[in-house]
């Protein structure tokens, strides 16, 4: 998103954009799939296609990126094995880290609401 910032009037092809994050195309194609369902970025295919922001970077913020990149999942997550329900604290642990990780997902996006892309933007 801060690449299309920087060039707000270009087409950019995922694979420019995954050239300046060192990552494989598709993962960027992933992404902009879910940039486009919030209405963040536009696409157009052909010779000339690639994406760019559909909005101005001054009404768009960081939460509204971190909320659609996170999606249902939370920043950190809990452990994939299934703690013993017969222990005392293994019975209830994910219930009470479930707690936690939601308070991080709120403090974080917090803190995200008070940057714009554009003020991103211009520390590069």
């Amino acid at each position: 998103m801060t690449l299309l910032a920087v060039h707000k009037d270009d087409w950019l092809t995922s694979t420019l954009i995954a050239s300046s994050l060192n990552i494989n195309p598709v993962l960027v194609r992933k992404e902009i799939s879910n940039l486009k369902k919030g209405d963040l970025i536009e696409s157009k295919e052909g010779k000339n296609g690639g994406i760019r922001l559909l909005k101005d970077p001054n009404i768009i913020y960081l939460s509204d990126i971190f909320i659609l990149a996170k999606g249902n999942d939370h920043v950190l997550s809990l452990s994939n094995n299934t703690p013993n329900p017969k222990c005392r604290v293994g019975k209830k642990i994910n219930d009470r880290l479930k707690v936690v990780l939601k308070n991080i997902d709120q403090s974080i996006n917090e803190s995200l609401k008070k940057q714009t892309l554009e003020s991103f933007k211009n520390q590069f």
